[in-house]
């Protein structure tokens, strides 16, 4: 189990806390050390001085008390003195010992004393001197009664309560930044250059970062727009060379048919890798978001894909909600997931969809019955370029699902392949109900 926070934010109030703590045990230490200590060994000793005189002309060996004394005693200095009935009755019940306190009285009577504190209406110390170890001498203390501590716990409370508060503050206020770059992060990572971010504000340490993320986005947002022009040019190059091809194969003799049929394929099956080329790198934020029903999308594409004479079987949830898509981007994952699933496997191609309440996603899944995918290619699968099992053949250029997963990232969903227990693999994506940004 973790006990320290993570972030950076929990850390710093942690770091800002514990400092404190330390520092209020200090100061507690302190003022027990050289304020209350010396205090009451003040006030023990001036007791102290106080019973040596109520005793000053008793005698050790047969300490008795006059009522008379006693009583002008009391009278002039508030000191009273009890035999042991009495002083159970005048409060010596009520008192609780104090072995730090006899131990000190103890000292300064030169004997073993034993110290009680009555704490009730108005304190009082009851001390058992070694001179009349059979009487109890009760000391008032007047102002002890209205000497209050709780201003110094209120004080120091009120500083740990501040302190903890304005690290809180200046924690977030420290973080704000790393919050921002954290999103911008994220954003970059989905394809989407966002604008540069505010410099002027945090640590300088913070700054630099900020300068240096900026500095990267815009060198990445420079590298996508040359590959972006460079993939156009290219496709457009390619293009010009192949149809002229296609033309000059079409003016070739019927005896040679043959021939120009393969050449017309090739043809096709280029402009068909060139047209993926152009889809993975397409931004498919540029497009705008709708509401779409997935199930109705669903229909519209498996009706297209009736000519190749495929048994689809789908089971769509009627339930589904709608949910805001840039609707040709889909589309284009939809058909990626039926033409691979079309040229993997020779059965029927199941289709089905779903609403998971407590995800707050609807999901797509397809299902084929063919070879599968090995299951330490299946993370691979999505980088570009990248095919599966020999057994699945070796057509297509291998851009066809790290497609897909672009444009389900763009979405703010996922996607995950896993072979079918009963053979086949099986695609699902989840997209969020929430409009993706």
């Amino acid at each position: 189990m973790r006990l320290l926070p993570r972030s950076a934010f929990g850390q710093t109030v942690f770091l800002i806390g514990f400092l404190l703590l330390i520092n209020q045990l200090v100061s507690y230490v302190s003022v027990a050390l050289y304020f209350i200590k010396p205090t009451t060994q003040q006030i023990n000793h001036l007791i102290a001085k106080q019973i040596k005189v109520v005793f000053i002309d008793v005698g050790q060996n047969t300490p008795v008390l006059s009522d008379e004394l006693t009583r002008r005693f009391s009278a002039a200095t508030g000191i009273e003195v009890y035999n042991e009935a009495d002083a159970l009755q005048y409060g010596l019940a009520n008192a609780r010992y104090y072995g730090y306190f006899s131990e000190q009285m103890s000292a300064e009577l030169d004997g073993e004393a034993e110290v009680r504190i009555e704490q009730g209406d108005a304190f009082a110390f009851w001390v058992k001197p070694p001179q009349a170890p059979d009487y109890w001498v009760k000391v008032p203390l007047s102002g002890l009664d209205e000497t209050d501590f709780s201003p110094l716990t209120f004080y120091l409370l009120l500083i740990g309560v501040l302190s903890v508060g304005g690290a809180w503050v200046f924690a977030r206020h420290l973080n704000r930044p790393l919050k921002s770059l954290q999103q911008a992060a994220l954003q970059v990572g989905r394809g989407d250059i966002p604008p540069p971010l505010n410099a002027d504000k945090g640590s300088t340490e913070i700054i630099s970062v900020i300068r240096a993320f900026n500095y990267m986005a815009e060198g990445i947002k420079r590298l996508e727009q040359d590959r972006a022009l460079l993939m156009a040019g290219v496709s457009h190059d390619l293009r010009t060379p192949l149809t002229r091809i296609r033309l000059a194969s079409e003016m070739m003799a019927e005896q040679d048919s043959w021939i120009r049929d393969g050449i017309v394929n090739d043809i096709d099956d280029m402009n068909a890798i060139i047209d993926q080329f152009i889809d993975f790198l397409r931004h498919h934020k540029q497009e705008s978001l709708q509401s779409v029903n997935l199930n109705e999308l669903i229909n519209e594409l498996v009706l297209a894909e009736q000519v190749q004479q495929r048994h689809f079987i789908t089971e769509l949830d009627p339930k589904l909600p709608a949910i805001m898509l840039r609707k040709i981007a889909i589309k284009r994952v939809l058909n990626n997931l039926l033409e691979n699933a079309l040229r993997y496997s020779d059965g029927d191609i199941e289709i089905s969809t779903g609403y998971e309440k407590s995800r707050k996603q609807v999901y797509l899944e397809v299902r084929d019955h063919g070879p599968g995918i090995p299951e330490h290619k299946m993370e691979a699968m999505f980088a570009p370029f990248t095919q599966g099992d020999e057994a699945r053949g070796s057509g297509g250029s291998g851009l066809g699902l790290a497609i897909i997963k672009k444009i389900v990232d763009t979405h703010q969903g996922s996607i995950s392949l896993f072979n079918h227990a009963h053979g086949g693999l099986v695609v699902r994506v989840y997209l969020p109900v929430k409009a993706a940004v």
